[in-house]
């Protein structure tokens, strides 16, 4: 009895120190290595071999980390307030710089992803938030992996989700609209009624350059009145018009 528990106790132990002394990394992955506490190198992937009690690991996931960042009340440039939230696609280049530089890197990405968040979009006005985000994006991101690099960060994405209006804002919005369509409802008309005036006019003077072709409008406009339904037509017939037979 006393031989197997010792039996058991000496394979529990060697069992343990196998996990400690050997390390398996996935391709995705690298071990961040520490001797008596001080950096030794990067490893990674496949089996890693540590001396136990005496070197340290840090395992460091190098995918791509989807970071969602919290809704954002941001003071746009014409003082409009707006609720905005983001997404932020970024990945470990460096695993010595991302365990040694900083303490906690997805929460100090998520934190300075909010304050740039909120300091690029209050330097621009509502409508460039709602109109041009393909370039607020590209300007966040270039600030954030300007700042994270030095942290082995790489911020390979920025996309801004949503842009929220309270009711008001909303509303006024949708009145601007109509009026900006009122508006150009109203130019159309007018550039409609310019252009018909000035044919009118080009009209009236190669009829009025033409005498015979007045009468042949005038001939033309009785025609239509004939094919009318009405019983009795009345007309003027102007004493100009009789001239050029009078002459003949």
């Amino acid at each position: 009895m006393f031989n197997f528990a010792t039996l058991a106790f000496v394979i529990v132990v060697v069992v343990v120190i196998l996990t400690q002394v050997f390390k398996v990394l996935n391709e995705y992955e690298r071990g961040v290595v520490f001797t008596f506490g001080r950096f030794t190198g990067v490893k990674g992937p496949g089996l890693i071999v540590l001396i136990p009690l005496i070197q340290r690991m840090v395992k460091v996931d190098l995918r791509v980390i989807v970071l969602d960042v919290p809704t954002q009340d941001v003071i746009s440039r014409d003082n409009v307030s707006v609720k905005v939230n983001a997404v932020v696609y970024f990945r470990i280049v460096d695993p010595e710089k991302v365990i040694i530089q900083v303490a906690n890197p997805f929460e100090a990405t998520s934190q300075l992803a909010q304050t740039t968040l909120r300091s690029v979009l209050g330097q621009h006005e509502l409508d460039s938030m709602l109109s041009q985000r393909d370039r607020l994006n590209v300007d966040i991101q270039r600030i954030l992996d300007a700042a994270t690099d030095v942290w082995g960060i790489k911020i390979s994405n920025v996309e801004i989700k949503h842009v929220d209006l309270n009711e008001s804002m909303i509303r006024a919005m949708a009145k601007q609209a109509e009026a900006e369509r009122t508006r150009r409802a109203k130019i159309i008309h007018a550039e409609g009624e310019k252009q018909a005036a000035a044919m009118l006019a080009e009209a009236a003077a190669l009829l009025g350059a033409e005498p015979k072709a007045l009468q042949l409008r005038y001939l033309q406009t009785l025609a239509d009145l004939a094919n009318d339904k009405t019983n009795t037509i009345v007309f003027p017939l102007p004493m100009d018009m009789l001239k050029p037979f009078l002459r003949e």
